[in-house]
């Protein structure tokens, strides 16, 4: 009887490695084919082509970049602009840091092949970078047509524009989540938009989010697609248990209290478990992390589509994601 287990397990573990092993070459092949999908397009600078006019210059901006000169700004406002010391500092800065586009432009491509093979309606934008007096709020914008990159609230975490600006906010205005964000613009486009009222409601939707980012932007790593330092990511995935026994336990689920958003969801420096112990050491927007796990279990247990799956309500995901804590 010994022997027999010992075989079946010896078996049963090189079923594991060849049925891995054909995964991991199927992924390739899908990445193979993903490469080849056209998705070019040229980076239109306008922050570089403003920093560098003259007012006489200021009719053909406006002609090349319409949508960028709201009506209700006479031309002397922007003349001022051109003239204005801080904007002068502002455009000089972010022309430093970005004296070329080429890691940027090749990720951004990158995301746009993966939304091209996911979703083949999409179309590729028009991409133009500008300043936004360090709008932290509005990094990216996108619309059916134009993705609008607000390169100065990307300079890094420690530029001197930053100071004044909250510690868990500043650590992401840095270069390297600048396809990030566009990733979770598109999410946000994509996903099924249902009326979130529980505590689960939020953790799918979010996690839906961070899984559409696992497809689109694969070449991220797990603490970059959330926006975690590596230690952070490791800190949720060994308190992972315990995070989800605090939910269940608490009866936060299913619960819809207005302020747990607040506290799991929304960014924040930390996790508000309202535990002096955790709270000082959890990274903020733990929720998401949870949520982005039961939604990788869904699709590890069950024959569905990734297109398919972002239409899924929280019900159907929860249910049947037999989702379980790494311990």
């Amino acid at each position: 009887m010994k022997r027999y287990l010992v075989y079946m397990y010896r078996y049963f573990f090189t079923f594991l490695i060849i049925l891995s092993f054909f995964s991991c070459q199927d992924d390739n092949k899908q990445e193979d084919d993903i490469a080849k999908i056209d998705a070019s397009f040229n980076v239109e600078r306008f922050d570089v082509a403003f920093a560098k006019s003259k007012p006489d210059n200021l009719p053909k901006l406006k002609e090349t970049f319409p949508f960028l000169f709201p009506v209700k700004y006479k031309d002397s406002f922007w003349i001022q602009q051109m003239q204005d010391t801080l904007q002068q500092e502002l455009h000089a800065e972010t022309i430093k840091t970005f004296k070329d586009f080429k890691i940027e432009k090749k990720e951004i491509e990158s995301l746009f092949q993966h939304l091209k093979y996911y979703f083949p309606e999409f179309k590729t934008p028009r991409v133009i970078s500008a300043t936004s007096n360090v709008d932290y709020r509005n990094k990216v914008v996108v619309t059916d047509t134009i993705v609008l990159l607000s390169l100065d609230t990307y300079l890094g975490a420690d530029h001197h524009f930053y100071e004044g600006i909250q510690d868990f906010i500043r650590t992401n205005l840095k270069r390297e989540q600048l396809v990030v964000d566009l990733a979770d613009k598109y999410a946000n486009y994509y996903i099924f938009q249902q009326q979130r009222r529980t505590l689960l409601d939020e953790l799918i939707y979010t996690g839906k989010q961070l899984y559409f980012k696992d497809k689109v932007i694969p070449f991220k790593t797990d603490a970059e697609k959330i926006g975690y330092s590596q230690a952070q990511i490791e800190w949720a995935q060994a308190n992972e248990e315990y995070i989800w026994r605090y939910f269940v336990d608490k009866e936060l689920l299913y619960s819809t209290d207005s302020k747990l958003p607040s506290r799991f969801i929304n960014p924040g420096p930390f996790s508000k478990f309202y535990l002096e112990e955790i709270d000082n050491v959890s990274p903020g927007r733990i929720g998401q992390y949870i949520g982005w796990q039961i939604v990788r279990a869904y699709m590890k247990n069950n024959d569905v589509t990734f297109k398919e799956m972002l239409n899924k309500s929280t019900k159907e995901i929860f249910e049947n994601s037999k989702f379980k804590p790494r311990r």
